[in-house]
């Protein structure tokens, strides 16, 4: 398993992967302290071409139109063992022109990801169950979302790249433009 910090990236040799998406909320969350709920977490999957959205898959939609994004189910606690959410990719049915797939976690509730804890993403070989890259957020990120993953399209395969960058999106289909600077044109 690969370790990866942000900006480094890992070659994929596998052919169906699944992003694991795990975090816990922090003690001084909820009602009492914030004045909203519990913090939901979502993970997203949004497929690019060319720098123009193709399809993605959240809680709302859990499957792009070709079938090869699925999102495995909404946990909107964060509470259990393991992976909280997960999104399973089959890199060999993606559609010919998507070049780019972002992962992004977002607070449905709007909580800024400060209250949340030991947040992670990490790409797992889905046929092996083999853990292959992990990626820690280890920072305090003010904004409603966070880009945690770009899986590319390069001439050889696919390649994992780590971000962990904030983006103020609480909900997966609002604000895309600010997920350009994430996607090639």
């Amino acid at each position: 398993m690969t370790q990866l910090q942000a900006g480094e990236s890992f070659d994929v040799v596998a052919t169906r992967v699944r992003m694991g998406i795990g975090w816990d909320e922090d003690a001084g969350a909820g009602l009492a302290r914030t004045g909203r709920p519990t913090v939901d977490l979502d993970a997203t999957a949004l497929q690019f071409a060319g720098g123009q959205l193709f399809d993605l898959a959240f809680y709302n939609n859990l499957s792009t139109r070709d079938g090869s994004v699925t999102h495995q189910g909404d946990n909107q606690t964060g509470s259990g063992e393991g992976d909280d959410e997960s999104i399973l990719v089959d890199l060999a049915r993606v559609h010919g022109p998507v070049d780019t797939i972002v992962f992004l976690v977002s607070s449905y509730q709007g909580h800024s990801l400060e209250w949340v804890a030991n947040a992670y993403c990490r790409l797992v070989d889905d046929e092996s169950d083999e853990e292959l890259a992990r990626f820690t957020l280890t920072f305090s990120v003010t904004e409603t979302g966070a880009v945690l993953a770009l899986l590319r399209r390069t001439p050889s395969g696919w390649t994992l790249q780590a971000v962990g960058e904030g983006v103020a999106i609480s909900k997966p289909t609002e604000g895309l433009a600010k997920l350009n600077r994430f996607v090639r044109s």
